[in-house]
């Protein structure tokens, strides 16, 4: 709701402006063009992530996403030290990781909500220690191929849109690093 006000009050103003200034038409024609070039960024974008759905189903369907849910079991138990033993929670927690580090932001959220649903049956109606771990590990999500990011450079024209890596390696080894220890500071000052 509050972005719906923020985003309306940015327009009218612009548009305020834009006619106090003498500028009408400016806007105008600079609005229609940037709808234009979101149509086609979108486009571009839909499909990379079309592309990118498809290997995460077969890597599913390959029983690739179980061995890679079976490497990551050890570091995820450490995490979500209540789910340990949970297999299904796991899995699904497991597969919203595998898709954040191939940087599928839009293919992560589901799995994401799939496991905070299946972690929330246990604490209905609260968020406890390892749900709030979920979603700080999934909005800060490390990622090894910013393929999302990769798929809008590309779409802006950009020549080699993975020559972020290094960049992206760093900042989101740094943003999950103190997601994870602020949540664990959190969680253990919240309990006194």
């Amino acid at each position: 709701m509050a972005m719906t006000v923020i985003w309306s009050g940015m327009v009218v103003l612009s548009l305020l402006c834009g006619l106090a200034t003498g500028r009408g038409p400016a806007v105008a024609a600079a609005a229609m063009e940037g709808a234009a070039a979101g149509v086609e960024l979108c486009l571009s974008m839909a499909g990379v992530l079309c592309l990118w759905m498809g290997v995460v189903e077969v890597m599913k369907r390959s029983g690739l996403s179980e061995k890679l849910s079976r490497l990551l079991r050890p570091l995820l138990r450490r995490l979500y030290p209540d789910f340990a033993r949970d297999r299904e929670v796991m899995d699904a927690i497991a597969a919203n990781v595998s898709a954040n580090l191939l940087g599928l932001g839009n293919a992560a959220t589901p799995l994401g909500l799939e496991a905070a649903r299946k972690m929330s049956r246990r604490s209905p109606g609260v968020a406890s220690d390892s749900l709030c771990m979920l979603v700080v590990c999934n909005t800060a999500s490390i990622q090894l191929l910013p393929t999302t990011v990769a798929a809008v450079r590309a779409g802006a024209g950009c020549a080699r849109p993975f020559d972020i890596l290094p960049a992206v390696w760093l900042a989101s080894a740094l943003s999950v690093t103190a997601g994870i220890l602020a949540a664990k500071f959190f969680s253990k000052v919240w309990r006194r």
